[in-house]
């Protein structure tokens, strides 16, 4: 039997889950709901879905619908990902989980009290690179992880509408570009428990819109707030020593960039921009790149994996494995970087 989806907040990332559920045989996409109901029904109309609605309440309610993607704004992300899992709903809910920690923590109970899967969309996780790195590392090929860094630099990529807005947003590259490469950076790491912070943020550039003869992805609201900071750069520590560094911008005198690197007392790897292993046979340095079909990150296979593996989920095949715990303490990392960065001092992370 296909799992029935509903997708509730239908801005830019919604079509890529959109086209992931319509080309997978186990999902049968039946409502999408936004409270703008001309971009809904533009929506279903390009996927096929008969449904329509402005009201996530209609989707609660419906005993038709067995899951939920969450594609709204970072901050409404915790309160309908909590109503869909009361009303008895999986969720697949984007990254960030939530912008706070006690939002974080009400997710972490209401999964607890429901029975309900909560899975994040690290989508970054699901890319080939990172699955082929992640079994490289399982069999210990890496040694111990013990440190990481992750830069994601964008010269002038603030997409503004509501990414640019801390009220809906929760703050900017850091939380938006950043949580990815920093998920992706701990679960390699194998997760190990954040104990403190210490980050600073810069302002002084702004959206850019100055900027002439460059293309660039904008949100598909025409607003350009920007209260949110331009870049972002951080020091988390981990228990027993590890340390992973972060830069992430919207806005800097730099050229766009990405890179994500782990270091073991084995050997390490650079997932990006593309798949690198590094280490040592014989007395001798090996660079060992993987002949796969994607060493960068292949954001359409990450979208089918994540998807597929998330219907796994709502069948009972497999259990979630991005869920709310992860989400608490991606939480908790994040408003430690922003509290370090307004106090100058470094922040412990408590429980």
């Amino acid at each position: 039997m296909k799992t029935r989806i509903a997708v509730i907040g239908l801005g830019s990332i919604a079509g890529e889950h959109l086209s992931a559920y319509q080309k997978n045989p186990q999902a049968e996409l039946v409502a999408v709901c936004d409270v703008d109901l001309e971009r809904a029904k533009a929506r279903a109309e390009q996927f096929g879905v008969e449904r329509v609605t402005g009201d996530a309440e209609e989707i609660f309610s419906d005993p038709g619908i067995d899951a939920v993607s969450v594609c709204v704004p970072n901050t409404l992300h915790a309160p309908i990902a909590e109503a869909a899992l009361r009303a008895g709903k999986n969720v697949l809910v984007e990254k960030p989980m939530t912008v706070t920690v006690p939002e974080a923590e009400a997710l972490v109970k209401a999964v607890e009290d429901t029975g309900k899967a909560l899975q994040i969309g690290y989508v970054r996780r699901y890319a080939p690179n990172a699955l082929v790195t992640k079994r490289f590392l399982d069999a210990g090929e890496f040694g111990d992880i013990y440190a990481a860094r992750a830069t994601l630099l964008r010269t002038a990529g603030n997409p503004g509408g509501w990414f640019g807005d801390v009220e809906l947003s929760g703050g900017g590259p850091l939380i938006d570009l950043g949580v990815h490469v920093i998920d992706l950076c701990w679960y390699l790491m194998g997760m190990p428990k954040p104990v403190s912070a210490s980050g600073v943020t810069f302002a002084p550039l702004g959206a850019r819109d100055n900027i002439q003869h460059l293309t660039r992805y904008k949100a598909a609201s025409a607003a350009r707030p920007n209260t949110v900071e331009d870049y972002a750069t951080a020091q988390i520590r981990f228990e027993g020593g590890a340390v992973l560094d972060v830069d992430t911008s919207f806005s800097l005198h730099a050229r766009n960039e990405i890179s994500v690197r782990i270091h073991g007392d084995k050997g390490g790897a650079e997932i990006e921009p593309e798949l690198l292993m590094i280490t040592e046979r014989h007395d001798t340095l090996l660079h060992v790149q993987p002949q796969i079909d994607s060493l960068g990150f292949d954001f359409r296979a990450g979208f089918a994996n994540q998807i597929d593996h998330f219907l796994q989920i709502c069948r009972g095949e497999i259990p979630a494995d991005a869920t709310a715990e992860q989400g608490l303490e991606m939480a908790r990392m994040l408003s430690a970087i922003y509290e370090s960065a307004k106090t100058g001092a470094e922040v412990r992370i408590a429980r």
